[in-house]
Parts: C-alpha cells; structure tokens; sequence
C-alpha cells in the first residue's frame, strides 16, 4: 500500500459542540460519549479552537463550512439558496435570486412548530415538491426538490431582490409566524417581500388541504424561503492551496453545493438521509477510496446537528456516538500506518438545550506526520482551548492540516 504522507481526511461533524449540562455532571454530550479515535486525534496531534461564524454574518451552516475551508465570507458568501442551487445543477441566471425553501410545519395558531416538518421523508416532499411546482410554477417563480425538508425556490427577474433581511427556521421554533416576517434591506427589496408573502399564503391555503399532510403530526402546512442570493463565484479550492485535489463526502445540497463551488469533488453516496438513518458505512467507505486520490477529503455529517435542533440529548449523543463508530473509527483503522493526517471538529455549536446555532470558537484537533503533539489528551470542547494551535481563524484549518504554510 503506498504511503499517503501529506495526505489529509477532515471529519466535520455538524453541530456537535454543546455547553456543559448538569444533566450530564457538567461535562458536554460530546465529553458524555465515548470516543476513543476522536480522542486518539488530540493525543497524538494538537488541539486548538477555529472560529467559524463571525460577527456579521449568518449563523447557518452554509458561512460555517465556507469557513473551515477557508473561504473568507466578505468576499465569496452567496447566500444558502444559491449555493443548493449549485448542488443540484440548477443554473442560475444573472438576475435570478435563489433561496432555500424548508417546508415546515405552521399550526392552526400561526406558531411555527418544526422547521423540518416531522424530518419529511424524501418520498413524501418530493411529491408536495412535484405538486407545487405543477401549481405555482410560472416564468417568475419555480420550485426545485432537494433532500426531506431542504428544498428551493428561484424567483426571475429584474424586479426581485436578495437585500432582505430573514429569520432561519431551526432558530425560530414556537415562535408566531407574524413575528417572523422579512424585512427589505432596500426600499426596492420591498415588491420581492410583497411578492413572498403573497405567495406563502396560497401555498399554505393548497398544503392544508393537501391530501400526504392529513392525520400527521408535524405535516408540511408551509414553506419558509430563506437566505437568498444570486449565482456564486468562488475560486477553486486547487487555486487557493497550491494545487491540492479535494472531495466531499456529504448528504445535504448546502455541503456538497459548496464543495461544487469550490471545485472539489462531490462523491455521492447511496442512501444518504442528512439524518440518524444515513449511510454511515458507505460514507466512512467512500472516505477510504478517495483518499487513495485526493489530497484533502471532506466528510460531513449532518444527523447530529438535527438532533440538537430537536434538543434532544438522548439522540445527540446517539448520532455522536454513531459519528465515532461508524465513520471515524472504520476510516482511521481502514488507513492506519499509511501516514495520512487526520482533523476533527464540528461547524459551529447547537446546544441542545438551545436548540440554535451559536458563534462560539468550536474545538479543533489534528494528528499526522508533520503535527508535533501537544499536553491535549481529550478531544472536547473543554480541552481544546489548552491546546498548542490556539485560537484560528480564516485559512489556518486547511493549511494545517495540508502542512501548507
């Protein structure tokens, strides 16, 4: 087997880091779980802390992983729409303005009450997906299907714009939607907020009624269009890091339309949910093969961001639990002796109890041929802050782990 020295796999797990809880004697549900090859990537490496979501900037996933990819977001942040959009192959024209669409469920009172609708199956959105655009498509608005819950819509024209200030879905849960409107930025902004508000109504009038919302509990009475854009323009991520090749490995459009942004590869793996009941072995296995042809492979999951959206510690610390076992631990044993470098750490906290994102520094470790090992001993979010990287920001993940200087 050839030698894989400068070589690197970064495991992104998305929304792992959390606050100490008395329910858990004061430690973390990432310091609750046990995690040996996480914490074998600290006591063989350093451990810093990266700041992934400054101030000024959206506290959505979308800026975070631009950010542990070092992409600087003053500079290349389109908005999350465009960005699936890239994902999925819809070819953006100059004045269209793309958004994410969740479809979510609002009760009978206007309170928003789950940004997912229940975790929608793929098979049910793709159809209320299919039946809106029969319904609403025209040459100004049309909707795309994405992954569950996750899915588009592209409004054309001249007239539209992406000035329009927005509250994200998961941070906004029990909360009247009258509370939640949009809010032009610009007094031209203000026809495209009319617009929405006009079409959100005779959305919700057609999903009430429609006939896969009927006997749920969490149905799809609504969509939330949010953080628009127009077409990104990102340089590659070969041009930015002398040349490295890169992949990603990732079930939901917002990571691989990123990776696709930057000219990363996008391996897609079967059976991948963004949720508990994803592919962990054909991700942890597709890891594996890419490696063997990448310089730099980027594995992301999602499932334990959703359980912390739920605020459900039970099921956060099953989904981390999970990330150790069933991609981490294969992959690292998979590779063992082949001096390939390998990086831990999450995009940005949800605290359980929070349920919403937070812009505190998330812990970082890296082991491999060129990291001199530091004290750390323990990957956490405790630990991290002792460790010998300090406190990164920008571009310094990436080069550290790509030995770049």
């Amino acid at each position: 087997m050839k030698d894989l020295t400068g070589r690197a796999i970064v495991f992104l797990a998305d929304g792992m880091a959390d606050e100490p809880s008395a329910e858990l004697n004061g430690k973390t549900p990432l310091q609750a779980v046990d995690t040996p090859f996480m914490d074998s990537i600290a006591a063989n490496g350093a451990s810093g802390t990266f700041l992934t979501l400054p101030e000024g900037f959206p506290t959505s996933s979308d800026a975070a992983n631009m950010s542990v990819l070092g992409y600087d977001l003053a500079t290349f942040y389109p908005g999350r729409g465009p960005i699936e959009c890239t994902s999925q192959r819809i070819e953006l024209a100059p004045d269209d303005v793309a958004w994410r669409c969740n479809l979510i469920f609002v009760d009978s009172d206007g309170i928003l009450r789950d940004y997912s609708a229940g975790h929608i199956s793929a098979e049910v959105s793709s159809q209320i997906m299919a039946d809106l655009a029969a319904k609403f498509n025209s040459d100004k608005v049309s909707f795309h299907n994405g992954v569950s819950y996750r899915n588009l819509l592209v409004l054309h024209g001249k007239e539209f714009s992406a000035d329009i200030d927005y509250f994200k879905p998961d941070a906004s849960q029990d909360m009247h939607v009258s509370e939640l409107r949009k809010k032009a930025l610009k007094p031209e902004a203000q026809y495209t907020v009319d617009f929405l508000e006009k079409l959100e109504k005779e959305v919700n009038e057609f999903l009430v009624q429609h006939p896969l919302n009927q006997g749920k509990e969490a149905p799809a009475t609504a969509i939330w269009p949010w953080s628009p854009g127009h077409k990104p323009a990102f340089n590659t991520f070969s041009d930015k890091y002398q040349g490295r090749t890169a992949a990603v490995i990732s079930a939901v459009d917002v990571i691989s339309g990123i990776g696709a942004c930057a000219g990363m590869d996008v391996i897609k793996v079967p059976g991948v949910t963004g949720y508990l009941d994803t592919n962990y072995e054909g991700k942890a296995n597709a890891a594996i093969a890419a490696i063997e042809d990448h310089d730099f492979v980027y594995v992301h999951l999602e499932a334990i961001d959703e359980c912390s959206h739920e605020g459900s510690l039970e099921l956060k610390m099953r989904a981390i639990s999970d990330f150790e076992n069933r991609i981490v631990k294969p992959v690292m044993t998979a590779l063992a002796g082949r001096n390939v470098t390998f990086a831990v750490l999450p995009d940005h906290p949800v605290p359980y109890k929070q349920r919403i994102h937070t812009r505190t520094p998330v812990p970082f470790a890296v082991c491999g041929p060129h990291i001199k090992p530091d004290s750390v001993q323990h990957y956490s979010e405790a630990d991290a802050p002792n460790g010998s990287l300090g406190y990164l920001t920008g571009e310094a993940v990436v080069k550290t782990v790509l030995n770049l200087k």
